[in-house]
């Protein structure tokens, strides 16, 4: 049998320098972001609620409305400490994983739908908000100016939420990496605004002087919906609290995107997870639950509820010590971050919705035709036009009412909590594996362990869901038709998945194949001088890699995993474009492996007809520090020392380079150098 061996191009053999030496294997999630990065993915959701939060709480409960915004924001940090163990326990831990693990496969469909429903509110409640600001702002400049023109708000406020939802869009298309830089921008600049506004609102109340908001709750009609004819429980003081509570928490949001964003953040996961909570904990209750406060202590409330009521951070800005100048300009920052942040709660509705839909898709509950990556930017292309899609036509049929689209909002936010805080219950007694972390308290009677903390936030979202569901009759119409009709269609779409392809593994990776013509570190996106060659060829054994992976600097040190694809007999090396069931297995394993340590693999197929002289030539070629086998199981592992070497004289001319030989496995390493 004539042996053809991958060798360095020849620049006189045009048919040979034609020739594939390398399969590049892309997919939809390899990149990780820093915990600042997801802070303020996380945040551009959070933090918008601060500019329409007040407004749709002051409609229902009256001047006492910061005092549930604040409680809320307070409560939130153990919302936020669920979805901090239920991330310990699973790689992609959002809400459907979880529930479907705890509860089944039934109650996860329903809950993952009032996510989606959550979702595809918040992107126009948030592009809506963003656009009224516009408006205000416009109108307020005209009037200085003495121009006798009103804009209409309602078509300013749509307008600009489509063009926001637009550009999010084809951000999203590009990448997360691409949408976190956004992300990040806007949060560096709200953090200035939430300075100056901070010490400005602490000065203004120090010189005018100042009273705390009443405490006593005034529930409108339009605030109790289908509970306002109940006269009796209208004197139950903690209905009225429940009642306040459940218009207020729509301030948190952005906690099931914590979960997904997860996925993306980099080593180490669960410490940077930890700080993520703590700063989006701090910077939520300055930036929303304080500046509720300093507004209803601050502008008058008359003009609260009147003309600021849906941009209440405009009204503090212009009520500020100052001349009128000059408030003026800082209604205009206002109005710009406002913008920004705004827009970026769009961006972060996206992204999570996105990565909810893409991990019911694993599960085959979502046709694979979603699935499929963009041919250049490896993103899950169709999910996302599907999401923007829906966005747009609700941002158009809302024209533009914020409180309306609060009040639908709300909804999809506490019943997902709901299911999740529940789920994690379950876990606890059906899942005994260890956690890396767990919410506080805990406490152990007769070796039963009982969750405190996890009861209490369960008991209190239950309430909350309950008195949500008869006191916001549009939203409970809204969210149960919506989550009912996509149960319907992922009962479809998983039908219809099961009838074309009985045997397939949907919890396997979508791939893109990228074919180069020459094996260079620049052609499989090195970006670092260290680098580590890690051959694998079985998903269930990478002690490998793991090992790599928790030893390895991402920021120093780049990883290539390898596996060979054997070519026989007179096969030549234009391999196919293509990727087998066991490439889709090995690289899924691979994928999962590296996401769980939060650092980044390249991975590669090489195809030969001889593996040892394949991975001494990459290697050579890639110009790598290390080469990393696992133990092979036939032989011992000097014998993949010995190929190596045979073959590394005749890949590598340049006698300096060093050359590090490890064989891993579960128990025993071998170590050896050329």
């Amino acid at each position: 049998m004539k042996q053809t061996f991958i060798k360095a191009p020849d620049s006189s053999d045009s048919s040979d320098s034609k020739r594939i030496r390398v399969v590049i294997i892309t997919t939809v999630m390899l990149s990780f972001i820093s915990y600042w990065r997801a802070s303020a993915i996380i945040l551009a959701d959070l933090a918008s609620s601060a500019y329409y939060a007040l407004g749709i709480a002051e409609k229902a409960v009256g001047p006492s409305a910061p005092w549930f915004i604040m409680f809320v924001m307070l409560f939130a940090y153990g919302i936020r400490a669920v979805y901090i163990e239920s991330s310990g326990m699973f790689v992609r831990g959002g809400v459907y994983r979880v529930v479907h693990e705890a509860l089944g496969e039934t109650a996860a469909k329903f809950s993952v739908s009032a996510l989606i429903f959550d979702y595809l509110i918040t992107a126009p409640i948030s592009a809506v908000s963003a656009g009224q600001y516009i408006a205000g702002l416009l109108n307020a400049l005209l009037r200085t100016g003495g121009i006798p023109i009103v804009l209409p708000v309602e078509y300013v406020s749509v307008g600009t939420a489509l063009m926001i939802q637009f550009y999010f869009w084809r951000k999203n298309i590009i990448g997360i990496e691409e949408s976190s830089e956004k992300a990040l921008r806007i949060f560096q600049v709200t953090s200035v605004l939430a300075g100056m506004l901070f010490v400005w609102s602490l000065v203004t109340l120090f010189v005018r002087g100042f009273h705390l908001p009443p405490f006593s709750i005034h529930l409108s009609d339009e605030s109790l919906g289908w509970l306002k004819h109940v006269e009796w429980l209208k004197t139950i003081g903690a209905v009225g609290v429940l009642v306040g509570m459940g218009h207020a928490i729509l301030a948190v949001s952005g906690e099931e995107t914590l979960a997904q964003v997860y996925r993306e953040l980099e080593a180490p996961k669960l410490k940077n997870l930890k700080r993520v909570g703590m700063i989006i904990f701090l910077f939520a209750l300055l930036f929303t639950g304080l500046n509720s406060l300093f507004a209803s202590m601050i502008v008058p409330q008359g003009e609260l509820v009147g003309e600021y009521n849906e941009n209440a951070l405009s009204g503090l800005a212009m009520h500020l010590v100052g001349s009128k100048s000059v408030l003026l300009g800082l209604q205009a920052f206002v109005v710009f971050t406002g913008f920004l942040i705004l827009a970026g709660a769009v961006n972060t509705a996206i992204i999570g919705a996105n990565s909810v839909l893409n991990r019911v898709a694993e599960d085959g509950v979502l046709h694979d035709w979603f699935r499929k990556p963009h041919p250049k930017f490896g993103t899950s292309y169709r999910t996302l036009n599907t999401l923007c899609i829906l966005q747009t036509i609700i941002i158009i049929a809302s024209r533009g009412d914020v409180f309306l689209l609060g009040e639908a909002y709300a909804f999809g936010v506490v019943w997902s909590f709901i299911m999740k805080a529940y789920s994690m219950i379950v876990l606890r007694y059906k899942n005994k594996s260890p956690r890396e972390w767990k919410v506080p308290p805990n406490i152990t009677i007769r070796g039963i362990e009982i969750p405190i903390g996890l009861g209490v936030v369960f008991l209190v979202l239950l309430m909350l869901g309950i008195v949500n569901l008869f006191t916001k009759p549009t939203a409970t119409k809204g969210g149960i038709a919506f989550t009912i009709l996509l149960y319907i269609v992922f009962g479809i779409s998983e039908h219809l998945n099961k009838r074309g392809a009985i045997h397939k593994d949907h919890t396997l990776e979508k791939f893109n194949i990228l074919a180069q013509s020459k094996l260079t570190a620049e052609a499989i996106g090195c970006t670092h001088t260290l680098r580590k060659l890690v051959t694998v060829r079985n998903p269930g054994r990478l002690d490998q890699l793991k090992k790599i992976l928790d030893e390895s600097d991402p920021d120093t040190t780049d990883i290539i995993v390898m596996t060979a694809r054997v070519l026989t007999g007179q096969e030549n090396l234009d391999v196919d474009e293509s990727m087998s069931s066991h490439g889709e297995e090995l690289f899924s394993a691979v994928v999962k492996m590296a996401e769980k340590e939060g650092k980044t693999v390249l991975p590669i197929v090489v195809p030969t007809n001889n593996v040892s002289y394949a991975v001494a030539h990459t290697a050579a070629q890639l110009g790598a520090q290390e080469v990393v086998f696992g133990t092979p199981a036939a032989f011992p592992a000097e014998y993949l020392f010995e190929q190596f070497a045979l073959h590394w004289g005749m890949v590598e001319a340049d006698e300096g380079h060093k050359i590090i030989l490890r064989s891993i496995g579960p128990k025993v390493e071998l170590r050896g150098e050329l």
